[in-house]
């Protein structure tokens, strides 16, 4: 069971970052006075997977659009890297996401690279979207993102390695463990699919709230 959200984009450079941290008297982090953009190493779009059952956050930092192709890339990053290993004989996959951006419910592009994943890990994705407004109680919100944001708070990103290793470092007395990594895959904005691509996903809508619950599951070969 994955709990799936985007957090909200952070640029990697030498900016302010809110919040405090300890440092010796008369020794602040310089940083940058302005905040263009130009002045950093570029935006981090962090979007992070968390597995309930475990206690475990999943964080792949992508660099360009926040699309519903980053978000399942990252879903088959964490399989790739950690859920395989941790379940080796699942045949299924519960996954809890809003109902916004790259996680929404009317992206076809989302669902087509969905179909992807299940044929490649032979897995059956079933998605369940919060309804308008109550996306807070996404549980990757408060169990996850909270920490995350808390260990960072006060450090200047300089960079991607930065970020990463931040995350790598939470460790809440909950017993969360965290994992980063940086995705350096190119993925388009925008991605339209002819009628014969999105025909052959293999979707079964749930009786209940069908606009918002489905399963996808793997083509036979």
């Amino acid at each position: 069971m994955l709990s799936v959200d985007t957090k909200k984009k952070e640029r990697a450079g030498e900016f302010k970052n809110p919040g405090q941290t300890g440092r010796p008297k008369g020794k602040p982090v310089e940083v940058n006075v302005s905040d263009f953009p130009d002045l950093g190493a570029g935006t981090a779009s962090p979007y992070g997977a968390y597995d309930v059952g475990r206690n475990l956050g999943f964080v792949n930092r992508g660099m360009n659009h926040d699309t519903g192709e980053f978000a399942v890339e990252s879903l088959h990053r964490w399989w790739r890297g950690v859920g395989r290993r941790q379940y080796p004989t699942a045949r299924e996959v519960l996954v809890w996401a809003d109902g916004g951006r790259s996680n929404g419910y009317r992206l076809h592009a989302g669902k087509y690279c969905l179909q992807q994943w299940a044929d490649a890990s032979r897995l059956s994705v079933t998605v369940c979207h919060y309804p308008p407004g109550t996306s807070q109680w996404n549980k990757v919100e408060h169990r996850m993102f909270s920490f995350l944001s808390m260990t960072g708070r006060g450090v200047p990103l300089s960079s991607y390695e930065t970020v990463v290793s931040l995350i790598g470092s939470v460790r809440p007395q909950r017993g969360l463990r965290a994992k980063a990594v940086r995705d350096r895959k190119e993925c388009e904005a925008g991605l339209k699919l002819s009628e014969e691509e999105t025909g052959a996903i293999n979707l079964r809508p749930h009786p209940t709230f069908p606009h918002w619950n489905c399963t996808i599951a793997p083509r036979q070969e």
